[in-house]
């Protein structure tokens, strides 16, 4: 009975166990099936992700004409650029030199007392205009008018001591004729007079120091301006030495505009003035936006700063409604020169390369062409063109990115009157379309942009 059972389970030890497991199939197939979910997963996203890389493309191929106000082309590289344009055009271009400058003052006086003592009276009140001459404050003159009177005594003494020495020597001359008395004592007698001539002189000079002191105690304005704030008080003993003065006098009418200009334009501007031309200069403020005043160049300095290349130019302004105030930082704009039927573009049209400047020209037949120019003098939104273009051409000032020598344009400002006459109010941008039919509108209806056509 033994032999039969281990003949039945040694054929079982030979068999393999992954064959027997009746459950390996199933997470064998579970296994395949994730992954080819996530193979279509993949592939879902993929196909996604280039439709979306595609669809604007694919709009812009349709949209009637919605790219064109983007800059690129309806149909491809070849298809027409919509562009801005103007006409190059004569007309007069002023030369103007704009440079910082600084608001300075003609006279900028500290007044001082010249004398000491007390300060009697204060005059002024702070920020008043003053004129040359007014009152502004007052020393004790009490111990100057003392001195005044001791100095005049003297004078008067000297005067009586002086007229019995003449006296005198004219006797004695009589009697040295007469051979009555020794020639010495006649000719100290002349010494005598010469001392009190002295003295008499002496006592004049003390007299009108004295006046003067005296008139030092009115402390007046040295010229015509406005006071600022008050240094010393009332009641304060002051001297001729103070360090910040009583009070400081500005003059602000007329007053001056201090700016450099570069040493490469000194020549135009001396040549200028040479010519007995009065250079006007207008003041705007910090912005360069609001201007503040006019007013004409006066001289320039006699040397060039080393330094930084420039010579410091003064103009003076009148002033005469203050809008220019001392150390105010302005905008100075030197009327040079007006240049006389030159051809204008604007700003906009000038391209650079690497063989300088040039435009955009359109053609007849809405392409355009490179046209290399010399330009000069820039002012405002224009440039003067000195060389390349002539008085009528049409010139590309926006949409130029993505121009080159004969590619078509089209002008979105050339359309016909007639195209917006069916318009009704609150059509939006529709006069910009390049064509007035029904499907047109549509078009821009739809693509959320003006309507063009090929132009």
């Amino acid at each position: 009975m033994d032999e039969p059972t281990n003949r039945q389970q040694q054929p079982r030890a030979g068999i393999d166990p992954s064959r027997s497991d009746p459950a390996l199939p199933v997470a064998r197939k579970r296994r395949w099936g994730r992954l080819i979910v996530w193979l279509l997963i993949l592939l879902l996203v993929v196909g996604l992700a280039v439709r979306l890389l595609h669809k604007p493309a694919a709009q812009h191929g349709t949209g009637g004409g919605g790219r064109h106000h983007h800059g690129g082309t309806a149909m491809g590289d070849n298809g027409p650029q919509p562009v801005a344009v103007a006409t190059a055009r004569t007309g007069d271009m002023p030369v103007i030199l704009t440079e910082l400058g600084t608001v300075t003052s003609l006279a900028n006086i500290t007044v001082q007392s010249q004398i000491s003592g007390y300060l009697l009276k204060v005059l002024f009140t702070e920020g008043q205009e003053v004129k040359k001459g007014d009152l502004l404050a007052q020393v004790d003159p009490r111990l100057y008018q003392a001195t005044l009177t001791q100095y005049e005594g003297n004078l008067v003494r000297d005067q009586a001591l002086l007229k019995q020495a003449l006296a005198d020597n004219a006797r004695y001359t009589l009697l040295l004729s007469q051979h009555s008395i020794a020639a010495q004592t006649a000719q100290n007698q002349q010494y005598v007079v010469g001392q009190y001539q002295g003295a008499v002189k002496t006592d004049e000079g003390e007299i009108a120091s004295a006046k003067q002191n005296l008139a030092y105690c009115d402390i007046v304005s040295p010229i015509d301006g406005r006071v600022g704030l008050r240094q010393v008080d009332q009641g304060n003993y002051i001297t001729s030495n103070e360090t910040n003065g009583l009070v400081v006098v500005t003059q602000l009418k007329p007053i001056s505009v201090i700016f450099a200009l570069p040493e490469a334009q000194i020549a135009d501007v001396v040549a200028q003035m040479r010519d007995g031309k009065s250079l006007v200069v207008d003041a705007y403020d910090r912005t360069n936006t609001v201007k503040l005043s006019a007013g004409t160049v006066l001289t320039l300095d006699n040397t060039i700063d080393t330094s930084t290349g420039t010579v410091r130019v003064r103009a003076t302004f009148p002033n005469e409604d203050e809008a220019l105030f001392p150390n105010q930082f302005v905008n100075a704009r030197l009327h040079l020169e007006t240049l006389h039927n030159v051809v204008l573009v604007p700003n906009a049209a000038l391209q650079t390369g690497p063989d300088g400047s040039f435009v955009y020209v359109v053609q007849p037949d809405h392409t355009v062409k490179t046209v290399p120019v010399k330009t000069g003098t820039v002012g405002g939104a224009d440039v003067v063109i000195e060389n390349g273009l002539k008085a009528g051409d049409v010139v590309v000032t926006d949409g130029t990115d993505r121009l080159k020598a004969g590619a078509k344009v089209t002008i979105p400002a050339e359309t016909p009157a007639a195209a917006t006459k069916g318009a009704t109010p609150g059509a939006g941008h529709r006069h910009h379309r390049q064509g007035g039919n029904q499907s047109g509108d549509q078009g821009s209806d739809q693509g959320g942009h003006p309507g063009g056509g090929n132009g």
